[in-house]
């Protein structure tokens, strides 16, 4: 990356590069032959898009069948209607015995009949509600064979194909976001509390790009290089519709901002109202 010189003057336009905002080596979470791939090299993809999958067949199989298991009613309808027929059943026995015509003994089965009858229906519920988790796992499980773009960008290459095998260490496709882009460029270090998080610059592609865009610093290096006399910016440029590529050099004129240095008056450091020249002695020594 190309450095401006430390003399360079406060409103010097300055080399740059314009990055990827990230770049991703998209993979899946699980191993397999991989099905299908919908995207190739150069594609411009959306947060969220699917991209291909791994073959699922099997696990597609197991998700049908746990959610038949899960909107199986009988098992509960079965186990309610006992338990009514068991009430009904003690409600008569409790009856006969208040008249002396049935026995205890009678009376105490009929109760433990409906209170296992109880525990039935409970168990009957607690199987349907288990099968319903069952059908969140496995839908998960197939979810997982499923590829997701998980950023607005570009498909920078396609390292695997269709019918290939995917192993843990294998990625699919790289990605790169560009939706929202990086400039990355070193300035003098006279120009260091001058350019702040959140100052403003215009950065000018190179041609056959060109125009002027907007960005906005986002991070600004608290360790300078002093072989060169310089430091790092990095700067956010929208890039909503996609139209700038990344990877080109440019050009960028930071907004002018005078902006005092935090200077503590403890530890041997100078007060603000300290003359410049002096604090950049300091600086140097």
């Amino acid at each position: 990356m190309a450095q401006a010189p430390s003399g360079a003057a406060p409103d010097s336009e300055y080399e740059c590069i314009i990055e990827p905002e990230q770049v991703v080596k998209l993979a899946s979470p699980v191993v397999g032959v991989i099905a299908r791939l919908g995207v190739d090299r150069g594609d411009i993809v959306r947060k969220g898009q699917v991209l291909g999958k791994l073959e699922d067949g099997v696990e597609t199989a197991a998700l049908a069948l746990a959610r038949a298991r899960a909107t199986n009613e009988y098992p509960t309808k079965s186990a309610e209607t006992r338990l009514q027929f068991l009430h009904r059943k003690h409600g008569r026995i409790e009856a006969l015995h208040i008249k002396s015509i049935s026995s205890l003994a009678a009376l105490q089965e009929a109760e433990a009949e409906m209170n296992v009858a109880e525990q039935q229906l409970k168990e009957a519920e607690l199987n349907r509600e288990i099968a319903r988790l069952e059908v969140r796992h496995m839908e998960e499980v197939v979810n997982q064979r499923t590829l997701r773009s998980p950023l607005n960008g570009v498909v920078v290459e396609r390292l695997l194909l269709p019918g290939e095998y995917r192993n843990e260490q294998t990625p699919i496709l790289t990605l790169a976001q560009i939706d929202r882009l990086r400039v990355e460029v070193f300035v003098p270090t006279a120009r260091y509390g001058s350019i702040v998080v959140g100052s403003r610059a215009e950065v000018r592609p190179e041609p056959p790009v060109g125009g002027t865009f907007a960005a906005t610093v986002t991070v600004v290096d608290r360790v300078l290089d002093a072989a060169s006399g310089t430091f790092g910016v990095r700067l956010a440029l929208p890039n909503p519709d996609l139209v700038l590529p990344a990877g080109i050099r440019c050009k960028i004129l930071f907004e002018q901002a005078a902006v005092a240095l935090p200077a503590p008056t403890e530890g041997g450091l100078l007060p603000k109202n300290e003359p410049a020249a002096k604090r950049a002695a300091i600086g140097t020594r």
